[in-house]
């Protein structure tokens, strides 16, 4: 299920250097949305956001990573660490932005968006776990995975590339 979201492209976020984006710098790009963590069962993940950053990238994709340590303490370390792990372990070229909450009030305003959009079953509401997943669409849907959803899932692969630009 998907949900037509026209501000989640304004709503500021910081870079890992501390630097503001918003959604908005990737308007015409298919954009998967992710809260990433060094330490837990589903990280390898990365190798598979990875993968396809390196696949669609060059059509109008990209992923943004964004560290949250709120489920069990499994995103610890500090900007640097976590940037130095997704590189030398994982090989991410992605953006990996600031350490972020997801849920409870000190929620990221992005995150307190994007909690609105349903999953495939109807459900909205908290982060369940790392690796949550948000694909928005150049036409300003968006569809919510749940975290055992694999990022080469059929079913994100195929909203992904009925969605590139290019």
């Amino acid at each position: 299920m998907s949900e037509t979201t026209t501000d989640l492209r304004t709503i500021p976020f910081a870079g890992a250097d501390g630097s503001e984006h918003t959604l908005a710098e990737y308007a015409d790009d298919v954009v998967l949305v992710v809260n990433v963590a060094s330490k837990c069962g589903l990280t390898p993940q990365y190798e598979q956001l990875e993968q396809l950053q390196k696949a669609y990238a060059e059509r109008g994709f990209t992923v943004l990573g964004f560290p949250c340590n709120q489920f069990l303490g499994q995103e610890p370390g500090s900007m640097d660490e976590i940037l130095d792990y997704c590189s030398t372990t994982w090989g991410v070229s992605f953006p990996i932005l600031d350490k972020i909450k997801v849920n409870g009030s000190g929620a990221a305003p992005l995150y307190k968006a994007l909690k609105k959009a349903k999953d495939v079953e109807g459900t909205k509401g908290p982060i369940m776990w790392n690796f949550e997943k948000f694909v928005l669409t150049p036409g300003g849907e968006l569809h919510r995975f749940r975290p055992q959803t694999k990022p080469d899932a059929e079913e994100i692969v195929s909203v992904i590339e009925a969605n590139l630009p290019r």
